[in-house]
């Protein structure tokens, strides 16, 4: 496997040693000299994989015909979905709700008040498309055939394991590295490590509005930029000092 790219930043250190006298080293097996450090390591990913959100949202005078017309849209989308390849497994129904569409209207008294004047039905997917390659020719498809409202596609990758270790391992080294060069300045030595943790962070989706899914339906397939995945790992390490 080809190295990844790795950036790495260090921050958050810190030496604890209590002296006795302003001169000696004081140290008990209750209370011993630490060094604390905190590392950062980075890697990249270019993502192999999206997850979209995808609705049909539908309007009628009455829920029967409100729904009988979501249906329909949804069904044409799903059957879409399944011949361009996407497995069953990776079409999730994510939400659904029907609610009543209101008006403000003037009452013979002059005051206002709230009018249903029709029916709205919603019905959200949620689509894996393991193929990025066809990311562009679904969404351009399933807009055609009745979708309307999109939440967000987020880039991922299926197995991000890898980059995850290559961050783990530079932020290692970055800290030990750093707690190395605090031991020497103070003029001690290193001893074993005596906690170690660490937090992950996740590449945030990339959102993509409703008003994109409009302007897709009109100028065709939009262009998905891949670019890169970003994952960090923060390492936490406390070290005894002798």
């Amino acid at each position: 496997m080809a190295n990844l790219p790795v950036r790495i930043a260090a921050a958050g250190l810190v030496l604890a040693l209590p002296f006795a006298g302003g001169a000696a080293l004081a140290q008990s097996p209750e209370n011993p000299a630490t060094i604390s450090i905190s590392a950062e390591g980075d890697a990249t990913l270019v993502p192999d994989m999206a997850t979209v959100s995808l609705s049909v949202i539908s309007q009628a005078d009455d829920t029967s015909t409100a729904m009988a017309d979501n249906a329909s849209a949804m069904q044409k989308v799903i059957a879409a979905l399944k011949e361009d390849g996407i497995a069953e497994r990776d079409i999730q129904t994510a939400n659904f709700s029907v609610s009543p569409r209101y008006e403000q209207v003037k009452a013979s008294d002059g005051s206002t008040q709230s009018e249903i004047v029709g029916y709205e039905v919603r019905n959200g997917l949620n689509v894996r498309v393991r193929d990025l390659a066809k990311l562009g020719a679904v969404l351009d498809r399933a807009v055609a055939l009745g979708v309307n409202s999109g939440g967000g596609i987020a880039l991922s990758n299926s197995d991000p394991s890898a980059a995850e270790d290559e961050a783990r391992r530079e932020a290692v080294a970055r800290a030990l590295a750093k707690a190395e060069t605090l031991a020497e300045a103070a003029g001690v030595s290193l001893g074993n490590v005596l906690s170690i943790s660490e937090q992950s962070s996740m590449p945030q989706p990339m959102m993509f509005a409703r008003s994109d899914m409009m302007m897709a339906k009109a100028e065709g397939a939009p262009p998905i930029a891949a670019g890169e995945n970003t994952y960090t790992i923060t390492v936490n390490m406390t070290l005894a000092i002798e």
